[in-house]
């Protein structure tokens, strides 16, 4: 493994483990929300995270010991998480009945 490949490697193990930690101390909040204010779903909240983080880059602001490029990669991956996480399962159809009366179902039919 070349140096690029290896720092490579080096960054994105160091950001599972720091996602993987956050998740475990945070009770997973960001796939499973308390939504004691809020009652938008886990990837719209995630995305007004990214639009701060945005922002803090954008104005040069950073706050105190925060690593703000570092959390916009994190919430980009959670994200794209998310987004795998609420995709539908696609269910099997079912043939019913014979002949002409024969139809599928699925499991919004029933």
């Amino acid at each position: 493994m070349n140096d690029y490949a290896k720092q490579i490697s080096d960054e994105c193990d160091a950001l599972k483990a720091i996602l993987i930690a956050k998740n475990a101390a945070y009770g997973a909040s960001a796939f499973a929300p308390l939504r004691i204010f809020s009652r938008a779903d886990p990837v719209e909240q995630l995305n007004v995270r990214i639009d701060d983080k945005l922002s803090r880059i954008a104005r040069g602001s950073e706050y105190g010991s925060d690593d703000t490029e570092l959390d916009l990669i994190g919430y980009l991956v959670l994200r794209r998480v998310a987004r795998a996480l609420a995709k539908p399962v696609d269910l099997p159809l079912v043939r019913i009945g014979q002949g002409d009366q024969a139809r599928d179902i699925g499991p919004n039919d029933v």
